[in-house]
């Protein structure tokens, strides 16, 4: 008799905990306050019994997609999104008995925030590290219905994950939520609603000191040749160790519908300038596999690692990597990069994670404005250098050719970071110049340098310079010789 009870305990259980697993589920990201894409085939998707239809309603047209869940119980559907606009909405998501309503969905611009700690860094800052303007930020009238942003925690992960292993969920913009966004998404999100007036949500999946191997999937690592021993994988302190943040946060969150990518990393990458451009070109064409663009439609914007004493010697190993992000946005379609090394304060040498994130924030809106949004007038791009030459019969000048100043630059007195060297190899500093109109070039010259031969802005691990163009975006930092 005990041994028939103990065969009727265990399949009830068995019962449960297979009813129970196969339950109808949502990845996290599809839930409550969410926002959706915009005028897209919005991707919806979960777990359901293996083999049972799924049925996908959205309240804007009460149009039904019906779907069925895979052998492993994966299933997706694909739902036609209105014109963006403050109305809520709901999705209802039912399969056998049982039905899920996801309310209060809202549709507008979406935008995926990864990288490190510079993009998770919230906006009441870190220890010792604050975010310049926060309580201004926190104080503000609530925006629920303006700016919404979902942050993944971190969790590392062996395998990839098929959903978030933890997260708040979609929190709306308001003076008790504000504070754990990140700052930089967050920055960005407000200058795109306040210039576009639609709903703007962020997917924000950021890991501190994380390199941009940890954001690859381990077959590339593996197909370059890395070693991803078990015995080098314990040799890694946790946040640098590869392709654990791609599996764990990553992909719980690919193929959420987005307009485009924002990205701020590379800190952790300084002393790797030689293979950067490589592994950064392989991540947005892997990301944007995972995300099924195939021709390369979503932008990916990232941001240039701020000055900060990498070392004591301060040689460049820095600058290195900045000018390995640069040469990377240069190769990889529709992407861009915006300028930091005007952005920190003098007393941040020792802080790698400066306070102002809104200018940083703002750059990036400035470009997905002007180049996705219409915007033309609106300049996004940062001088740049295009070459540098002796002017004929001007001796002891040096004169550098910049882009992207149709109206000049800003000031040319109490210039700061600009550097220029004489053949006997010392560099000194300029703190005027003149910029010759028509030409837009720079004419420097140097008491102590009659025979130049190279110059520079900018150009060290912690050497932030003053130079931006008329319309205030910070010149490119650059190394240059004539010999």
């Amino acid at each position: 008799m005990k041994t028939n009870v103990n065969f009727f305990l265990s399949a009830v259980l068995l019962f449960i905990a297979t009813n129970a697993s196969a339950a109808l589920n949502l990845n996290r990201t599809i839930s409550d306050g969410m926002v959706l894409q915009q005028k897209s085939e919005a991707r919806i998707w979960g777990k359901a019994d293996a083999g049972k239809s799924v049925k996908v309603t959205t309240s804007w047209n009460a149009k039904e997609y019906i779907v069925k869940a895979d052998r492993d119980g994966k299933w997706e559907a694909r739902v036609s999104t209105p014109e963006a606009s403050y109305t809520n909405y709901s999705i209802t998501v039912a399969s056998g008995k049982e039905t899920k309503v996801i309310s209060d969905v809202l549709v507008g611009e979406v935008w995926l925030a990864s990288g490190q700690s510079n993009m998770e860094m919230p906006i009441r800052g870190f220890f010792n590290c604050p975010v310049e303007g926060s309580s201004e930020v926190i104080a503000a009238p609530a925006a629920p219905d303006r700016i919404r942003m979902i942050t993944v925690d971190v969790h590392p992960s062996e395998e990839p994950l098929d959903d978030i292993y933890q997260t708040r969920g979609w929190e709306k913009a308001g003076p008790g939520t504000v504070s754990e966004m990140s700052a930089a998404a967050y920055f960005f999100a407000l200058r795109l609603n306040r210039s576009l007036d639609v709903p703007v949500g962020i997917v924000s999946f950021a890991r501190g000191g994380a390199r941009v191997e940890g954001w690859l999937p381990k077959e590339t690592l593996e197909r370059w040749g890395d070693d991803l021993s078990e015995e080098r994988m314990k040799k890694w302190v946790d946040y640098h160790r590869p392709y654990l943040f791609y599996n764990g946060m990553e992909q719980p969150v690919k193929g959420y519908t987005a307009k485009g990518f924002i990205w701020y990393q590379g800190c952790s990458n300084v002393g790797a300038d030689n293979q950067f451009v490589e592994r950064m070109t392989e991540l947005v064409r892997q990301w944007r596999e995972d995300w099924g663009d195939v021709g390369n439609e979503m932008p990916f914007y990232m941001v240039e690692i701020a000055p900060f004493r990498y070392n004591p010697s301060g040689d460049g190993v820095a600058a290195a990597l900045r000018q390995a992000q640069h040469e990377a946005a240069k190769i990889i379609p529709n992407s861009g990069i915006v300028v930091t090394n005007d952005l920190v304060y003098s007393y941040e040498i020792d802080n790698i994670h400066p306070c102002r994130k809104q200018p940083v924030g703002n750059r990036l809106a400035y470009m997905a404005l002007h180049r996705n949004y219409g915007f033309s007038k609106l300049i996004c791009d940062s001088p740049e250098v295009e070459r540098v030459y002796l002017p004929e019969g001007k001796t002891g000048e040096i004169r550098v050719k910049l882009s992207n100043c149709p109206n000049g630059l800003s000031r040319l007195k109490e210039i700061t970071g600009l550097e220029v060297r004489g053949r006997e190899g010392e560099w000194k500093e300029v703190s005027s110049a003149d910029f010759i109109w028509g030409e837009n070039a720079l004419s420097i010259r140097c008491a102590e340098v009659p025979e130049p031969v190279g110059v520079r802005y900018g150009w060290g691990d912690f050497k932030p310079g003053n130079l931006t163009n008329a319309e205030g975006l910070g010149v490119v930092p650059f190394n240059c010789s004539i010999l």
